[in-house]
């Protein structure tokens, strides 16, 4: 029978390990074709390695599937474009981009460099623009000529973006930019039959298995609700055919669980009808507040 995937062209980024590895393998299993980029990088992002691509395009290759490797930087312009360049040169179309690549610098706030926060910004916010932008570019030009276009954009948040962590700011920072970007994306870009959703996913990976080491090891029986393979469903229903009406969602994901997120929302309201004084505003702040249903707690706290 063939995979809900089938013919689709996926461009999978950080795909060499983790969440990104999952994907690329259940999307060749649905039947997909996969780009699978990675740089090959430290868990701070430093250094190079394509054999960690190229390793997961041979599991995929080895049960029958059909990928290829790439080594290009997500926040580079050009090296962004060569990422797209590859799925067209190798598979003649584009369908799918998950955003996936990232790497942490974990800090308390007044601990933080600016070179940290520059480098985390630039790989998550700058990575996912870049990519992004040049396979909306291709989907554009595929639809001015003509051609119909069914294409998916797959972003990466985090619980951590949606309502911060402890030691994690500019992370949470950069998260918290991508849930919004999505929703621009899905408000923008839709006519171009173009949808954009994001994923705020919990499982173990380098990342998490640092910052969360007690929560994230695996149990010796029963299911494992931290496998980065429990994510991956959610992430090539998304990329397929089916979920073309579902744009401008926040999936937030963990184990057999999904919760649809419900983002910003306004809460309780006072209208004066004329400019406030600020010496009337204690009490009516404090009313505000106290109508307002309890928010999720920072992560870490």
């Amino acid at each position: 029978m063939a995979g809900i995937c089938q013919g689709r062209v996926v461009v999978v980024t950080g795909a060499g390990r983790g969440l990104g590895r999952e994907y690329a393998l259940a999307f060749a299993a649905e039947g997909a074709s996969v780009v699978v980029n990675d740089l090959g990088t430290s868990l701070g992002g430093e250094g190079r390695d394509l054999s960690t691509a190229q390793a997961v395009v041979n599991e995929i290759r080895a049960v029958g599937g059909k990928a290829v490797a790439n080594g290009d930087d997500v926040a580079d312009w050009d090296g962004a474009a060569n990422i797209i360049r590859t799925a067209l040169q190798a598979f003649g179309r584009l369908d799918v981009i998950v955003n996936n690549a990232g790497f942490v610098r974990d800090r308390m706030f007044v601990s933080q460099s600016v070179d940290e926060w520059d480098a985390v910004i630039r790989v998550h916010l700058r990575g996912h623009f870049c990519v992004t932008s040049h396979a909306v570019a291709h989907w554009r030009s595929e639809q001015k000529a003509g051609r119909a276009v069914d294409a998916r954009i797959i972003n990466t948040s985090s619980g951590a973006g949606l309502q911060g962590s402890l030691s994690q700011s500019v992370y949470s920072a950069a998260k918290g930019g991508i849930a919004s970007l999505t929703l621009v994306q899905a408000a923008e870009l839709k006519r171009y039959g173009i949808t954009a959703n994001a994923l705020a996913p919990a499982a173990r990976t380098r990342m998490t298995e640092q910052a969360f080491a007690e929560k994230m090891k695996a149990p010796a029986d029963g299911f494992d609700r931290q496998d980065p393979a429990n994510i991956a469903p959610v992430v090539v229903w998304l990329g397929s055919e089916q979920s073309r009406d579902v744009t401008g969602v926040v999936f937030d994901l963990e184990g057999g669980r999904i919760t649809v997120a419900n983002g910003w929302n306004d809460g309780p309201t006072i209208d004066k009808g004329a400019r406030w004084r600020p010496d009337e505003l204690a009490p009516v702040i404090g009313e505000l507040l106290a109508e307002r249903p309890p928010q999720k707690k920072v992560w870490g706290t």
